[in-house]
């Protein structure tokens, strides 16, 4: 059980809903707590940065437990301020997809998530950043950024978020052209190519079978890089379908590991995608690993 006695603050995301809706969410996590002796600080934020400055104030102020709410660009954000840190991370899953709740079992309801903070056990678990960017799951270049970016315009029209990608999916591949890039690791030869995409995650990813987009481990403080063949719009469509089905052949991909390395491309100012944020950074791209860079509350057993 780790140990809370010190000061909680939980930041949720208020950001995707109504005042009214964040009102409700802030009040029942007080309850939650309160029903296991605990009053935290609760913070509500709207943006990525916000979240993040917060949470490093609240470390300067002496918070032992610092929880995030949210989906994974809110966990990540609040992560960001916590890398190195003796501070303990808690997660309440509360987003879309939650890949990092999933990958640690984290309970995904907000009750038994609550309840996690109290009976489970301090993980340590790595981080990895490109240029300074922290991300817990993944990045890319190439095609899935495009497809992101063009989904977030879409939704602006009033479009839901998966209608959007669907429609996105479809002018990303309508509009496809081969990503330029160079590929550089210490100690191995550089590697110059085209791809649609290439895929960074932090640990492993599995990328055919049923476990396909899941990681067994977030401590072996390796990156994992996954870089898809040169192909046409049919091939990446059935490559796109295998993924769905779980279908996928490992040997379809270029796949090594390392603790970093770097990505040259010929856009000065590539779209780079960390947990599904979207923004450009300037290149070349420098990724590394933070190997068990934060303290992380998963279930006991």
């Amino acid at each position: 059980m780790p140990n809370n006695s010190g000061t909680i603050c939980c930041i949720l995301n208020g950001g995707a809903g109504t005042a009214a809706a964040a009102s409700d969410l802030e009040s029942k996590v007080a309850e939650l707590f309160a029903a296991h002796g605990a009053r935290p600080k609760i913070l509500v934020a709207h943006k990525g940065d916000d979240m993040t400055a917060m949470a490093a104030a609240e470390i300067e102020r002496g918070a032992s437990l610092v929880v995030a709410g949210g989906g994974d660009g809110t966990i990540n954000a609040v992560a960001s301020a916590l890398i190195g840190k003796d501070v303990t991370f808690g997660v309440l899953p509360l987003g879309t997809l939650n890949h990092f709740a999933k990958d640690l079992n984290i309970p995904l309801a907000l009750d038994a998530a609550i309840a996690n903070l109290f009976t489970g056990r301090a993980a340590p678990v790595d981080a990895a950043e490109v240029n300074d960017r922290v991300f817990l799951n993944n990045s890319s270049l190439g095609l899935y950024p495009a497809i992101v970016r063009q989904r977030e315009e879409i939704q602006k029209t009033g479009h839901g978020k998966w209608p959007a990608f669907v429609q996105a999916m479809a002018y990303a591949l309508w509009r496809y052209s081969a990503l330029h890039i160079d590929v550089g690791v210490a100690g191995i030869d550089r590697t110059e190519e085209k791809t649609p995409f290439i895929f960074i995650g932090n640990n492993r990813y599995e990328v055919a079978g049923l476990d396909i987009g899941k990681r067994a481990r977030l401590d072996e403080g390796r990156l994992w890089v996954y870089r898809a063949p040169r192909t046409n719009r049919a091939g990446l469509f059935v490559m796109a379908l295998r993924a769905l089905f779980g279908r996928n052949k490992p040997r379809e991909l270029q796949i090594f590991d390392a603790e970093s390395f770097e990505v040259r491309t010929r856009r000065r100012h590539p779209l780079v995608s960390t947990d599904g944020e979207v923004v450009r950074l300037a290149a070349p791209l420098r990724y590394r690993i933070h190997p068990r860079a934060l303290r992380v509350i998963v279930p006991a057993a």
